[in-house]
């Protein structure tokens, strides 16, 4: 039997390649989830490179998810944390060019987890605020999601978003929070 909560919290994985963003999501996330009604993001925080683990409480309509982000140097054991999730967002930098077969090798590598098979899959194709940025219609294709989504066992949701200007968070959050069992 797989664990997917722990307690009243659902868990969900954060991963991606290194510099994709996943760690200013994060902080982005967390201040919206805050009840305090403001939209207001400010400035956007510094970060760092993960190095390890963060795990963050989230408060969404339904529920609270803790959303881990593992590192993206830490790829080799990601599925060591397979087994404990009830849902999966994958970071992608559509910025990154010369990032991206590799980021699609990792995200099928994922998707063929056998933890991982009735887990919801939410990709973010992340830095839209960037001037270089591939549009979506470019990513989806270069990724080849279409078949991706059509052979997976997976529901995989796509967005794109801009961690650094909030464009997109909204979005996320709704997911977070459509994909937590009652």
């Amino acid at each position: 039997m797989r664990i997917k909560s722990v307690g009243l919290y659902e868990m969900c994985l954060l991963l991606g390649a290194t510099g994709v963003g996943k760690t200013l999501l994060l902080k982005r996330l967390q201040k919206l989830s805050v009840r305090d009604g403001t939209t207001d993001l400010g400035e956007p925080p510094v970060t760092l490179p993960t190095v390890g683990t963060n795990l963050t409480d989230l408060t969404l309509k339904r529920k609270k998810v803790t959303v881990r982000e593992l590192g993206g140097c830490m790829s080799p054991i990601w599925p060591s944390y397979y087994t404990d999730c009830s849902s999966v967002i994958f970071m992608v930098d559509s910025a990154n060019t010369t990032q991206i077969s590799s980021s699609c090798i990792q995200l099928l590598s994922v998707l063929s987890a056998e933890p991982l098979h009735t887990a919801s899959v939410l990709v973010i194709f992340n830095k839209r605020d960037l001037p270089c940025t591939m549009s979506l219609v470019e990513m989806m294709s270069l990724f080849r999601m279409d078949d991706i989504i059509a052979s997976a066992t997976q529901p995989i949701t796509t967005v794109e978003l801009s961690a650094r200007s909030g464009q997109g968070l909204q979005e996320v959050l709704g997911w977070l929070d459509s994909t937590l069992t009652d």
